[in-house]
């Protein structure tokens, strides 16, 4: 099947020769539920150079997409942008089988490869560098912590093209290579989730290199990205959004993630959902039993309070709330309110631990931690609504603020 793939010409010097995964299901945590690609590029100049490698199973793709266009033993330099393993995977077997002239990466790429394959000679680049491929050449970036401390971005000036490692790309698995061949409603959500799940804890450091981009003056006319189609249109829109969604300015979105064991918490969630509404708030309920992970995270992107309740269970969190909220926690959201609530039988844990973990994510709480023992009745309910309203007031208040 490899040898009859091809490459895709993206530019006038540049050909996309990556791997399509329509199969992967799971990306550390994050749901892919449209699969993804492991984009690898292939520059025709002088020095023929390849931008990337792909995960180790899909080797033979790649370098049949290569063949398509050049011997792969013309290769003379690989640049390395990110030692992560769906980028650098079959990089070992494909230096012993392209034997480059030079194999290049970031100053702390070149380390990371040395540690992790063992990969020694690796040349660092820094930012500013530049590498010169006889006729046209790249400049390079570095983006430290965008995701990882060894990422990379690289400059075309003779295409306008920006190589973008694991920026501006989405996990989606595709025949179509380019942004403007997909319908615009999948590339949207696609686009957004995978911010939210790889790189909203960085959004600091999204924000900095945004004013790094406007700086440099970059005519940049694609965007060629590690995952995910290739932008040739749309380019200040990407940008915008990045960085809205970087700032995370609070809306008057309500989140209520929550799980149940014999429905009390969940009549719970419905009565805070009541109260929120009349308060004024938008409102997405989600029980973690039917819901992924990687949803919560999406759909917490763009939302201005985080309302989490659980069921105890053997005097701790229902597991799906301590997966949702220990994942959340790792991804950092920033400039939420929110309030924890919680049904029990003989101990009533659960709720006090959101709280706890909501507090360490550094939410405004509204409230104490709201208890209801057995099957909430009237009262209880009524409690439930005017905890919702609470939320949605104070979070009136920070918008409005704001």
């Amino acid at each position: 099947m490899a040898n009859v793939c091809k490459a895709v010409q993206i530019s006038d010097h540049v050909y996309w020769v990556g791997a399509i995964d329509w199969n992967i299901r799971d990306f550390h945590g994050y749901a892919t539920q449209h699969g993804s690609t492991y984009n690898a590029y292939l520059i025709v100049a002088d020095k023929i150079t390849l931008m990337d490698t792909v995960r180790a199973p899909f080797r033979e793709e790649l370098l049949a997409r290569i063949s398509s266009v050049v011997n792969p033993r013309d290769i003379d330099y690989i640049v390395s942008h990110h030692a992560e393993m769906d980028h650098s995977g079959s990089l070992p077997r494909i230096i012993e089988e392209v034997r480059p002239e030079k194999v290049y990466a970031s100053v702390m790429g070149a380390k990371a490869l040395k540690e992790h394959f063992g990969l020694e000679g690796v040349l660092p680049l820094k930012s500013g560098d530049t590498l010169d491929l006889g006729n046209m050449g790249l400049s390079f970036m570095e983006t430290r912590m965008l995701h990882w401390p060894d990422s990379m971005f690289s400059y075309l000036e003779k295409d306008g093209l920006l190589f973008s490692q694991d920026a501006f790309g989405m996990h989606l698995a595709s025949a179509e290579r380019f942004i403007d061949e997909i319908d615009g409603s999948i590339l949207d959500y696609e686009a957004a989730t995978y911010y939210a799940n790889i790189l909203m804890p960085f959004s600091p450091q999204v924000l900095k290199l945004l004013d790094d981009v406007k700086k440099s003056g970059l005519d940049i006319g694609i965007i060629a990205p590690d995952h995910g189609p290739v932008r040739r249109s749309g380019i200040d829109t990407i940008l915008k959004s990045y960085e809205q969604w970087a700032r995370q300015a609070p809306t008057n979105k309500v989140v209520v993630l929550y799980d149940t064991m014999w429905h009390s918490t969940e009549l719970m969630a419905r009565a805070i959902e009541e109260g929120l509404l009349e308060g004024g708030a938008r409102v997405k309920v989600m029980s973690m039993h039917a819901s992924l992970r990687s949803d919560a995270a999406y759909e917490i992107l763009d939302a201005g309070a985080l309302v989490a309740g659980s069921p105890t269970l053997n005097n701790n969190l229902f597991p799906t709330m301590a997966d949702v909220l220990t994942y959340l926690k790792g991804l950092r959201p920033q400039n939420l309110v929110g309030a924890a609530f919680g049904s029990y039988g003989w101990s009533g844990e659960a709720a006090g631990q959101i709280h706890g973990i909501l507090a360490e994510m550094k939410v405004d709480l509204v409230a104490e931690p709201l208890r209801v023992k057995y099957v909430p009745g009237g009262d209880d309910l009524k409690r439930c609504v005017e905890l919702g309203r609470t939320v949605a007031h104070k979070l009136k208040e920070v918008t409005t603020r704001g």
